[in-house]
């Protein structure tokens, strides 16, 4: 039986289109020196997604990426200033943007939102029995 892990990690990113590549290097480095046992690339995806959200969509200067691993569950969440909560919309063949919450919704093995000091945090959990199963049907 393997030992539950329990690590934790948590940093402040400006709030700009930067810091999207930014976060998804910090969640592969992370996951890598955890050496988490889900698919690096989804995480990197999904956060990716929330972190241009925030950039699109909140006002203020910072945001906060948190990370933790948990046993095997991987939790990635994203803080900002705004308390507008994400959408999952409908999805349009004539539109080239708003699907990042349907992939989040789609490859997330759990995912939600909660109010955090007049803002709010929407976050991601990822299991290890995600890793190398198949998507389809």
């Amino acid at each position: 039986m393997r030992p539950v892990s329990s690590f934790t990690a948590s940093v402040d990113l400006p709030l700009r289109a930067s810091s999207v590549p930014l976060a998804r290097r910090l969640v592969r480095d992370v996951m890598r020196s955890w050496r988490a046992p889900q698919d690096p690339e989804d995480a990197e995806l999904l956060v990716t997604e929330l972190v241009a959200n925030v950039v699109d969509h909140a006002g203020g200067h910072v945001l906060t990426l948190e990370l933790s691993l948990a046993g095997a569950w991987l939790r990635v969440g994203v803080l900002d200033g705004s308390a507008v909560l994400p959408v999952v919309r409908e999805l349009s063949l004539t539109e080239e943007r708003g699907r990042g919450m349907q992939l989040v919704d789609a490859i997330a093995d759990r995912w939600g939102c909660e109010e955090h000091r007049g803002g709010k945090r929407v976050w991601f959990e990822l299991s290890p029995a995600a890793v190398g199963e198949p998507t389809g049907p």
